[in-house]
């Protein structure tokens, strides 16, 4: 097992453990770089859409896994800067201005739903949520002059400098570059007083207040920057589509977010990127199974929402540190073979808020 040796205060401030990680995590964006070159179209853009996912979950994981704050209106986030984007597009907009700008709205968004929800908490957070994105996606089918409605709205191809970004490849780097970045700035986060903070608030509000932190102000704040991380990704989802319908940012695709930060690992950032692989390629697998069950099994309308429900309830309940979880433990057991004991990697019993008060 390897423990890195700390000689100064510094080293807790660095991203990397050791020199380890930075070698592996180097050797993983060399290859993942050259993919593109050794994968069909198909794959590539499946890639691109995990990687899509994946920054969308990263500002749920800092809103729920980090925060406490249950959200079942991510998906509304994520339309809006997929709307945002479009429509800004279709006005002629740079691609460098508009896709930004699908994170700003974004996040104004989540500052409206931040303020009214700053004394709910557990249960009516989450109907309040649930209902900001029934009334967002309302709105996307009843206003047909902007979004089209139920007509949908074509994404126009964007261009940086003169060259067209089409085509899976182009999704693909773009978003694992915005999928690095948006890693590091949650990060950085973590490693901050105000990440610190948000950690404090997740685990006892009560304390947190004693301590001289403004609960309210660092709510909104942190449904700022989920939903600000969410339009981002909800803007690389219209390039990756290249149509938009109201019935894409629909319960089910909140669920799916959820479902990407309660199966990698909640609490976790690498947990964000196993979730948005598990969530966006079980679709897949589900299609290539369909023809081999019982037929009325198989052709049930409502299999793959079914699917996810379940796994995200047997997640939580037998595996409640999810994919990053099982991973960690396997590798401790490796690392302390042959001396290794059950006792010494038992999980310890967890409290829920209502029982800390």
């Amino acid at each position: 097992m390897r423990t890195p040796f700390k000689t100064n205060y510094r080293q807790d401030l660095t991203i990397w453990r050791h020199s380890g990680d930075l070698f592996w995590y180097g050797l993983l964006l060399a290859v993942l770089l050259m993919l593109p070159r050794m994968l069909g179209d198909f794959y590539i853009g499946e890639l691109g859409a995990v990687f899509i996912y994946a920054i969308g979950g990263t500002g749920l994981m800092l809103l729920t896994g980090y925060t406490g704050l249950v959200n079942l209106g991510h998906a509304a986030f994520l339309g809006i800067g997929a709307y945002t984007n479009a429509v800004l597009l279709t006005a002629g907009f740079p691609y460098l201005v508009t896709l930004p700008a699908s994170a700003l709205f974004a996040a104004i968004a989540g500052v409206v739903i931040g303020i009214p929800t700053l004394r709910m908490s557990g249960l009516y957070l989450a109907i309040a949520t649930l209902a900001f994105g029934q009334i967002v996606g309302t709105v996307f089918q009843k206003w047909d002059s902007v979004t089209g409605g139920f007509n949908g709205l074509a994404v126009p191809t964007p261009e940086v400098f003169g060259f067209p970004l089409q085509g899976s490849t182009s999704v693909y780097y773009i978003a694992l570059f915005l999928l690095i970045v948006v890693l590091w700035i949650a990060n950085n986060i973590l490693r901050t007083p105000f990440g610190r903070a948000l950690v404090a608030i997740r685990d006892s509000e009560v304390s947190a207040r004693s301590m001289g932190i403004n609960v309210a102000v660092y709510k909104t704040i942190a449904f700022a920057v989920a939903a600000a991380m969410a339009g981002l990704a909800g803007g690389l989802f219209a390039q990756y589509v290249n149509f938009l319908a109201p019935d894409s940012f629909d319960v089910l695709l909140s669920v799916q977010f959820l479902t990407i930060i309660f199966v990698g690992g909640i609490g976790s950032l690498q947990g964000v990127i196993y979730g948005a692989l598990f969530v966006r390629l079980l679709p897949q697998g589900i299609a290539l199974i369909r023809d081999d069950l019982p037929g009325h099994i198989g052709h049930l309308p409502g299999l793959e929402p079914s699917l996810f429900g379940l796994i995200l309830v047997l997640t939580i309940l037998f595996q409640p540190t999810g994919i990053n979880g099982g991973w960690l433990r396997t590798k401790a057991w490796f690392q302390q073979f042959p001396l290794h004991r059950a006792s010494g990697s038992r999980r310890q019993r967890t409290y829920a808020k209502s029982e800390r008060v």
